[in-house]
């Protein structure tokens, strides 16, 4: 049996892994999809690609020194601890955003354009790539800095929440860019890339970690009970109640599963008790034994 301290060290482990690739996988949407069609997204790198845009300076260089400047300001105010992946995060999209490029880039330099005349579709594409790998960053308990710092540093001061900071502070850095284009059809894809990504990390983040909850009253309630605990493989908990009109005792049955294992505990149900009084929720976060572990 595994030590407290082992499976905590592994936990960190996976979690820098998985951050990594996160990262990875948002400098492969960027620098693919988003710095050859002169797009814009949100947060630091959007700051970055504009300085890029409007002085050739390397996309790696700015991104490292902004955030730089930040994480020293916000190591005073905030902490540590709340920088330790931040920093880890900070480094690796530094590193990724000068390999990816170096690895893409054509003899002249050149960033191809993969999709071709279409830059609707590397827009989406981009978007898409960058939402589901931010996703799996924050999944782990990582941040990539920038405008985050910002945002937690006006949430402690003063009473605006840190979605709402984050999403002005996005609007404006992809305002920002039609200082250096002049056209508003490039700030309004980069508008439409803020809404995909916002929408993919929301998804990818609740479908990871989404369970249900079966609330089940049954005469057959020990049997029931005791068929989850075997063929599904989860704990079951039993409360005493009472029929409000016909006053008759009743056990209620609460099970936390998967919703992927949901339709085994309905079938499983049914061949019991096909009267039984059932009702399924869903749950954004379960952490215990048997699902996700609390992160700090």
């Amino acid at each position: 049996m595994k030590s407290p301290k082992l499976s905590w060290i592994i936990d960190e482990v996976k979690d820098y892994v998985f951050i990594a690739l996160g990262c990875l996988g948002y400098c492969i949407g960027f620098c693919t999809f988003m710095l050859p069609y002169e797009f814009t997204p949100g947060g630091m790198t959007g700051v970055s690609a504009i300085i890029y845009y409007a002085t050739g300076f390397p996309t790696q260089y700015s991104y490292f020194i902004i955030n730089a400047v930040l994480l020293a300001a916000g190591l005073k105010i905030l902490g540590f601890k709340f920088f330790a992946k931040t920093i880890y995060a900070t480094l690796c999209i530094t590193f990724f955003l000068g390999l990816v490029q170096s690895v893409i880039a054509q003899p002249d330099g050149t960033l191809p354009k993969v999709v071709g005349d279409q830059p609707f579709m590397a827009a989406v594409l981009g978007a898409c790539i960058e939402g589901a790998a931010l996703a799996l960053v924050f999944i782990n308990n990582g941040s990539t800095g920038g405008t985050d710092i910002i945002a937690a540093i006006v949430n402690k001061y003063k009473n605006f929440s840190m979605g709402r900071v984050l999403m002005w502070l996005d609007f404006i850095i992809v305002s920002c860019s039609f200082f250096v284009f002049h056209d508003w059809n490039k700030v309004v894809t980069g508008y439409v890339i803020l809404l995909i990504s916002m929408l993919l990390l929301d998804y990818t983040m609740t479908s990871a970690s989404q369970s249900v909850q079966f609330t089940i009253i049954s005469d057959k309630h020990e049997e029931i009970a005791q068929q989850i605990n075997k063929d599904v493989q989860r704990g079951v908990t039993e409360l005493y109640g009472e029929g409000w009109y016909s006053k008759q005792e009743r056990r209620v049955l609460i099970v936390m599963a998967r919703r992927r294992e949901s339709q085994q505990i309905f079938r499983l149900i049914k061949r019991i008790d096909h009267k039984a009084f059932v009702t399924m929720t869903k749950v954004v976060g379960v952490y215990g034994e048997g699902f996700d572990r609390i992160k700090t």
